[in-house]
């Protein structure tokens, strides 16, 4: 059997991650896949691994923008897919026009499905692709033989707009990348920090709307005010919300002076920076899952939290949480970290214990094993 995977749409960020690392950890042959073919843009396909099992296909097609993909998977992947003889063809980017079947897709942006989220973007372009892909993707999923969520509460907001599915589900999880575990380390106490060597207070994600770094930023200004000794370092790479964040920072640290914004750092070298701070935080209203969050989990940090979407089926009760959207809520759970010692080494050894369950090779086993067992029901 060879399974083939539309990769025609995944070009940035988690989706990346999850293809890059999924394929590495995967042995197809165990769940009787010979081999494996999959369509993508250039950049995308240089990032994963050559492997025996593995065909990877270039289109020029596919290193343009969305309208000529979109032409190239509703008119021309069928049949490339039935000229390699694909048994099954796997969409992890989520919608699919191609018409090929049997065809198992994934869920893994939220936004389409949230609206209160959505309009945090205002009647904009991206407001309207967001409208889009609810309409794309709920199709898919509607039609698909079989569909991946990453957490319980990413399904259950979805299933609310598509309605019950025909095809199979299953939640399977993303794995961690070795290059991030750093057991916790021991805490210093509220006393050690000081004007010169500071709490480090780390937030990595994209600058978008509903991440709201600038609610992040203001949080640390009022601790400073009041004489605590914190810094900030956000790092990600430049989304709709940087216009906010820039204003913020113009107003609460004018002089850059304990809030640092330092761009997109590539993939390998966001580990130093994990071992490198006291503190992890992210403060997102709305992901499917939360990597950034695993990641800081599996760093051995203690994290200051978002209560919203499926952060806390994520983290659990290894952390501590605040409303995203109020600053002074935020501040009051990084005081309470800041000067407990203890708190933070107990939440940081229990993130790090519950980040151990998480694998790439239990979600490549996970993964293939459910696309296995829908080839079996469509024969």
């Amino acid at each position: 059997m060879l399974l083939g995977i539309d990769a025609s749409n995944i070009r940035a960020g988690g989706g990346v991650t999850h293809l890059v690392e999924l394929l590495r950890a995967a042995n197809p042959s165990e769940h009787g896949f010979a081999k494996v073919i999959v369509w993508g843009g250039k950049t995308t396909l240089d990032k994963i691994d050559d492997r025996d099992w593995l065909y990877k296909v270039n289109d020029s097609l596919l290193d343009r923008s969305l309208p000529y993909r979109l032409f190239w998977q509703r008119f021309r992947l069928k049949k490339l897919a039935h000229l390699a003889r694909c048994g099954l063809l796997f969409v992890p980017g989520g919608s699919d026009v191609s018409g090929f079947t049997p065809m198992i897709t994934m869920s893994q942006n939220l936004l389409p499905f949230e609206l209160h989220e959505m309009w945090r973007y205002g009647v904009s372009p991206s407001f309207l692709r967001f409208l889009l892909l609810r309409v794309t993707q709920s199709i898919s999923f509607r039609k698909a033989e079989g569909v991946i969520f990453l957490t319980k509460y990413a399904r259950d907001a979805v299933l609310k707009i598509t309605g019950t599915l025909k095809g199979g589900s299953m939640i399977i999880s993303h794995g961690i990348n070795p290059q991030f575990l750093f057991p916790p380390r021991s805490q210093r106490l509220p006393t050690d920090f000081n004007n010169t060597n500071p709490c480090r207070v780390l937030y990595v994600s994209i600058i978008d709307v509903y991440k709201h770094q600038w609610h992040v930023a203001e949080a640390v200004a009022q601790l400073r005010s009041t004489g605590v000794p914190v810094v900030l370092d956000l790092i990600g790479p430049v989304g709709k919300g940087m216009r906010r964040l820039q204003k913020t920072l113009k107003r609460v640290d004018p002089k850059g002076e304990f809030i640092f914004y330092k761009g997109m750092v590539p993939y390998s070298e966001l580990h130093a920076f994990y071992a490198a701070a006291d503190i992890g935080v992210f403060a997102s209203t709305c992901e499917t899952f939360g990597m950034i969050l695993l990641e800081a989990m599996s760093a051995g940090l203690p994290i200051a939290c978002s209560n919203c979407s499926s952060m806390p089926e994520t983290l659990g009760d290894s952390g501590l949480y605040f409303d995203p959207v109020r600053s002074n809520d935020i501040a009051r759970v990084l005081r309470n970290l800041i000067y407990s010692s203890e708190l933070r080494a107990s939440l940081a050894q229990a993130a790090f214990q519950r980040a151990q369950s998480h694998s790439w090779k239990q979600c490549a086993d996970d993964t293939f094993g459910f696309i296995s067992g829908i080839n079996m029901r469509c024969k």
